[in-house]
Order: C-alpha cells, then structure tokens, then sequence
C-alpha cells in the first residue's frame, strides 16, 4: 500500500450478478439495501464487508471517508450514485470524483483513432485455423454471435461457409467501417453488455488477449449463457504488456499459458474439446474450442 496514492474505488450497481473485479481488492462496502449482494461479493474475494448505513443518502461525503481509510488499494462499493455509468473506477482529485479508465477503455480509445491503420497492418486473409475448428462443431446455417468482428475479416469467410453471422464490436470506427462495406454490425462491448441470444456459437478472434482475467471469466460466463459452442483465439505468453507496436498508440495486452486457460474455461462452465497452437509474426496463439455441458 502506498499512503501517497490516491484510493482507487470500483463502484458497482447493487444487483450486480457476475461482478468483474480484480484479484487485489483491500474491502468491500455496501449500502443497506445492497448488504445481501455486498456479502456474497466480499465472501467470493475473502475479504471483509462494511455496510455504510448513509451511502445512497450522502455518497460523497462516505466515499471519501472510504478513500481516506485505503490509500493506494482498491476497494469495491455497491449503492453510491455518483451519476455514473456503473462499473467505474473514482479517484478523488482534490475538486471531485473522477472517472479512472480502464485498461480495456484505452485499447479501445487506440482501435477508435486508429481503425484504418490496424486494418492496413494486419493480415487480409481471415483466420482459416479458427473458422475450421468451429466448423468442426457447428453446421452451416448456425447462427454465430462475433464478438470484436472489427475489420470483419472473418466474418466474410464466415458466411462464405453458410454460417449466419451477428457482427459487433465495441469500437465505433470499426462499426462504420463494417457498415461502409455494405454489412450490418452491432455495437457490443464484451464487457459490459448482455449478448442477448440464444445463438449456437460464441466466435471471438483476437479479442480476449484484451482483457484482464476477471474480465475474461465474466465474458466467459455470460458466453455460456448464449451459446452452447465458443472458439476463440488468443496469444500464448506470461503475464500482461503495454505495447505501442503498429498503430504509435497504446493497448494492453494479456497473454496465457494451456494450464490456466482450460482452467478458467473449466471453472466458468465449459468443457475444452481442443486447443491448438500456431505461430504467426509477433509470437505464438492458442485456438480454443469449447463447448457447454
């Protein structure tokens, strides 16, 4: 803990079911009517829970009293409305309570000002591997959700096959540019949004490698609800990186080992029927195929 820190607070609305929080959290606190959520949260993190009678009343006033108490950690707070789209990350500045992005947030910020370029960098041919291996578990004429379509490479030799493909992604200029080439596309941030459904495949090509891995464990869930079949590819490595690499802008990028990948996929619900290993220029990837018991 570094006293000289500000407190990082993860605000979370009160009826939250799959909460994405990371593995570093000092407390929980909650309003009294989110006490109930608040005690299933703190037990699934193995901290301590306060109820903070006067949150919804005076959340101001509370939330600074909690950043006070845990300078330099973070801590999670159900209740306090703050006017925010929730979930946010707050730091106290001084004048007021301000918006923290989040790792995902600036990637995202870097694909909106940079979707061309990307599109340019990489590759023109879809990703063969991946489509085979989901070829392998669904028929023609499935209807496939993609998550992260972006240039919607993929999507095309998707539907050159005979699948039916619902486009999105979270990024805007990847919208327009979809939707300029003459192909529907919906805006879906993995997320943060519900994937509606049901479909019989979840598709996600180089997009999970973006998220942190209670991240991952959330849109793995929520995947689970929508489809009974996933494949997804992702770059193999350890740990997490900042990389400027193509586009002269930031992304954060988070890579696997086999080990601790089957056992996410294990422990949100899914069966792993193959995981494949291929390499390309910036180093080594994982194709995964999974399916709902």
């Amino acid at each position: 803990m570094n006293l000289m820190c500000p407190a990082r607070i993860l605000l979370l609305p009160g009826d939250v079911q799959d909460p994405v929080v990371g593995d570093r959290i000092a407390q929980v606190y909650a309003g009294p009517f989110e006490a109930a959520a608040g005690t299933r949260l703190a037990d699934h993190l193995g901290v301590r829970l306060t109820v903070v009678p006067e949150l919804a009343q005076r959340p101001d006033e509370e939330l600074q009293a909690i950043a006070d108490l845990h300078r330099g950690e973070t801590v999670v707070v159900l209740g306090a409305d703050l006017g925010l789209r929730l979930p946010a990350i707050v730091e106290h500045t001084g004048d007021g309570w301000a918006r923290v992005p989040t790792d995902n947030e600036v990637t995202l910020a870097t694909y909106e000002q940079a979707s061309e370029k990307f599109r340019e960098s990489i590759p023109k041919e879809p990703n063969e591997l991946l489509i085979d291996l989901l070829a392998e578990a669904v028929a023609p004429g499935a209807r496939i959700l993609e998550l992260g379509s972006g240039t919607g490479r993929d999507a095309i030799e998707l539907e050159r096959r005979g699948f039916v493909v619902r486009r999105t992604d979270a990024t805007q200029a990847f919208l327009e540019m979809m939707r300029a080439d003459g192909y529907d596309a919906d805006r879906l941030n993995a997320i943060t949004d519900d994937f509606g459904g049901p479909y019989d495949a979840v598709f996600a090509d180089a997009v999970f490698l973006h998220f942190d891995r209670s991240q991952l464990a959330g849109v793995l869930r929520k995947a689970l609800r929508a489809a009974p079949v996933l494949a997804f590819a992702t770059r193999e490595g350890k740990g997490e990186e900042w990389s400027n690499r193509t586009l002269d802008l930031p992304r954060h990028f988070v890579m696997w080992q086999e080990e601790p990948l089957r056992e996410l996929l294990t422990a949100t619900g899914w069966n792993v029927e193959q995981v494949g290993r291929s390499e390309s220029r910036i180093g080594f990837w994982f194709s995964v195929l999974a399916t709902r018991p």
